[in-house]
Order: structure tokens, then C-alpha cells, then sequence
């Protein structure tokens, strides 16, 4: 398969690091003009500095009525739009307090929600688009040490079933993308939080996956490359009866036919 996205301007937020800079390197190749989103403008310059292709950066906090204002006022239309922001982290379920709760939904729905709600009527009015957004296993498999992560995630798949009823017969194509273990710097970090600092990382990864994730068909963790390349089919015109789903990259870990 081919893929040209030569002409298309592609947001993918949270693009510094992890599977946001792999989406975003995915898209570039393919021809997009891609934006790097996210809070540290040297962390930005340094992720754009990787990537082959027309590539710029917008700083700012997102979540922020300001940090959209900016990146909205930056790229006034979008063709393509991944919502990738989000933070995740362990917590005893009955130990997440009130502002934490607030605080995962602002980050990981109602900016994608605003994202959504800003550029998806100029796609319409085109008659061609792409939003996407990146959910998790856990938003299916509801993972005990973070409840609030997986609800939140939860969330973006009726997101991005809703807005796919609003881009209904329009061109524009909305999906949610299913992520399963991923190796990221903070997923790093959060294996270790729980096996254990004392051991290799190879080690420390089987461990987790053995006793964290052991429905995992893949055994291993996912790379964000292996995301990537279900973005970037989502984003081409090659996925253009695809609409309204939430596609796997799990690594088989949801044990459900459907998600």
C-alpha cells in the first residue's frame, strides 16, 4: 500500500515523546505537514529536529483555555487530528481524590473534546478529514491500580463514536485507536513503580507482563512505531469506509472479539 498525505495538515497532540512523536514521524513520512503539540518548546525542537519531513512545533498546555486558544490561533484548520494527550499513573482506586478525577478527564477527554469541537466543522465544510483518537486496553479491560485512567478512556471510545454520528456522510472519518502495552519512556517508569527498580529491563518487562498484563498474546510490550502505523492507514485515503470503530493494536490483550 501506498499512502500520500501530500497537501493534508496534521495536528497529533502530545507529540514530544512516546507514541505522539512515533505518530507524528509516521505522518510526516507519509507527506503531511505535521504539528508537534505540548508544553516544552525546547523538548518540541528537539522532537522535530528527528523527523524527516515539513514539520512545526506549537507550545502550550492544551488543557488550557489559553494553550488551545494559541495552538488553535497557530493552525487555524487542521485535515488531520490525533488525539494522543494524556497522562496516566497508579493510584488504590479508593485513594483518587476528587481533583485527581477532574484532573484525567480534563487532560484525556474534554481536550480532545474542544480539539474535536474546533476543527471538525472546517473538515466537514471541506468534505474531508481524519480525527482520531488514542485510547487503551484499559479503557475495555479496566485495570485495577488505575481506575481513573481507564474510565477516562472508556470515555473516548462513546467520544469517538458520537462525533463519528456527527460526521456522518460528510468525508470525514472518525476513530478510535485501542493501545495496548506500550514501550514509552513513562510506561518505563510505570513498570518499574511496580516490579521494582533491582532487576534489568528486560526482566522487569517480562515480569509486568507476566503478572500486570498476562492476557497478552503478544508477551512483550507494544513500540509506538507499531501504533504509528495503524494512525497513519487511519489518517490515508485508504481508510476511507472506516469510520466510527475502535480499532485494535493490543497485542491481543482485550479477550473479546469485539472491544
Amino acid at each position: 500500500m501506498r499512502i500520500d498525505l501530500s497537501g493534508r495538515t496534521a495536528v497529533v497532540t502530545g507529540s514530544s515523546q512516546g507514541i505522539g512523536l512515533a505518530i507524528a514521524t509516521g505522518l510526516a513520512a507519509a507527506g503531511a505537514a505535521v504539528v508537534l503539540t505540548g508544553r516544552d518548546p525546547a523538548r518540541l525542537e528537539d522532537a522535530a529536529a528527528g523527523i524527516d519531513g515539513e514539520v512545526r512545533t506549537v507550545a502550550g498546555d492544551v488543557t488550557t483555555d489559553e494553550g488551545t486558544a494559541a495552538l488553535l490561533a497557530a493552525v487555524p484548520d487542521a485535515d488531520v487530528l490525533v488525539n494522543n494527550l494524556g497522562v496516566f499513573g497508579a493510584r488504590p482506586a479508593l485513594e483518587i481524590t476528587d481533583d485527581e478525577w477532574r484532573r484525567y478527564f480534563e487532560t484525556n477527554v474534554l481536550t480532545a473534546v474542544r480539539l474535536t469541537r474546533a476543527w471538525l466543522p472546517g473538515m466537514r465544510e471541506r468534505g474531508w478529514g481524519r480525527v482520531q483518537y488514542i485510547a487503551s486496553d484499559s479503557a475495555v479491560a479496566i485495570p485495577a491500580e488505575m481506575v481513573h485512567y481507564g474510565v477516562t478512556k472508556t470515555a473516548l471510545l462513546a467520544v469517538s463514536r458520537g462525533f463519528a454520528k456527527e460526521a456522518a456522510g460528510s468525508g470525514v472519518t472518525v476513530n478510535s485507536v485501542i493501545a495496548g502495552p506500550t514501550h514509552t519512556g513513562g510506561v518505563e517508569d510505570f513498570v518499574y513503580s511496580l516490579v521494582g527498580r533491582d532487576v534489568p529491563w528486560e526482566e522487569a518487562q517480562r515480569t509486568f507482563m507476566r503478572e500486570h498484563r498476562p492476557a497478552s498474546l503478544l508477551q512483550r510490550l507494544i513500540e509506538p512505531e507499531e501504533i504509528a502505523n495503524m494512525c497513519v492507514y487511519l489518517a490515508s485515503p485508504l481508510a476511507s469506509a472506516t469510520t466510527g470503530g475502535a480499532l485494535r493494536v493490543d497485542g491481543g490483550y482485550v479477550d473479546a472479539i469485539l472491544p
